[in-house]
């Protein structure tokens, strides 16, 4: 903050608790004994305000308030750019909470460390824990049960676009990843769309032309084998789907597969690891696996 503003904010903060003090005295009177004084309102007719002076303990209550102001003001930041003595702010707080917090948490996580993540799996107090860190990180995207959505893999089956090795998935989460599928419509024009979509239909157990399936399996090899493969199976060193078995991450009908190819697809899984630290990673690893029956269980 600039000195201009912080002496405007000083400046306005002390003319107003002035003025309210001033307020305050100028507007105390003191009761006479005997007499009776009146504002010079009247209703119905005889009915008068008496103006009578506060009472002392009320009129002491505002000054005790004024008081507690300027003491704030005084050991807590509220005047310009001073800091207050004691030195406080909300981010200060906030570290010495998470680092009081971050004390608590690592004696728990000590008990888990010399495990590996099927170990973890397979232990009922880590995946407990587990559990309340993917409702609060994970579910938002991947849904409370892992399922996924549109555009969010599902975590409970065992089709992985990157590999479902325990190594791969603590990858995943620690570095995140990005998928790009290019458009595809100024490479294959109207016609190789239809037909590309007419193969990846029939490759993975759908109706489809004959004939148009037949020509797309041609573009496909000169078009997406490159990528995905020459059998379609896909690539998971680059993370290409595999496109002949039932799981779509964007919808496997006809009208969702076009589009897919018209205007292709990007993709975004964040890195966990600068979120949840290390600990919490291979918890999440670990819970993945579970869920999606990669332990055997």
């Amino acid at each position: 903050m600039s000195s201009f503003w912080s002496w405007f904010i000083i400046i306005i903060t002390v003319g107003n608790i002035l003025g309210a003090v001033w307020l305050m005295y100028s507007n105390t009177q003191k009761a006479t004994p005997g007499t009776t004084e009146v504002t010079g309102h009247k209703w119905d007719g005889d009915l008068e305000e008496f103006n009578n002076p506060l009472p002392r303990w009320w009129l002491g209550l505002f000054y005790v308030t004024v008081l507690m102001s300027v003491a704030y003001f005084v050991l807590y930041p509220g005047l310009g750019n001073f800091s207050g003595v004691l030195g406080w702010s909300q981010v200060g707080q906030y570290q010495a909470e998470v680092e009081a917090a971050d004390a608590r948490y690592a004696e728990f996580y000590a008990r888990f460390a010399d495990m590996d993540l099927m170990e973890l799996a397979a232990n009922d107090e880590a995946m407990a824990a587990a559990g309340n860190i993917f409702g609060n990180n994970c579910a938002a995207c991947h849904g409370a049960d892992g399922r996924g959505a549109v555009g969010f893999p599902n975590l409970t089956d065992d089709s992985w676009q990157y590999g479902g090795s325990p190594e791969n998935i603590l990858a995943t989460l620690n570095n995140g990843r990005s998928g790009v599928m290019p458009a595809q419509a100024a490479v294959l024009g109207e016609d190789g769309v239809d037909e590309v979509v007419a193969y990846v239909l029939s490759i993975s157990g759908r109706d489809a032309p004959a004939d148009k399936a037949a020509a797309g399996a041609q573009r496909f090899a000169q078009v997406c084998a490159a990528c995905h493969g020459p059998d379609a199976k896909g690539n998971q060193m680059i993370g290409a789907p595999n496109l002949t078995d039932d799981v779509w991450v964007f919808g496997g009908s006809a009208a969702s597969i076009r589009e897919t190819l018209i205007n292709g697809r990007a993709n975004q899984m964040p890195a966990q690891l600068p979120l949840l630290g290390e600990d919490r990673t291979r918890l999440m690893a670990a819970y993945v696996l579970k869920i999606s029956g990669s332990t055997g269980d």
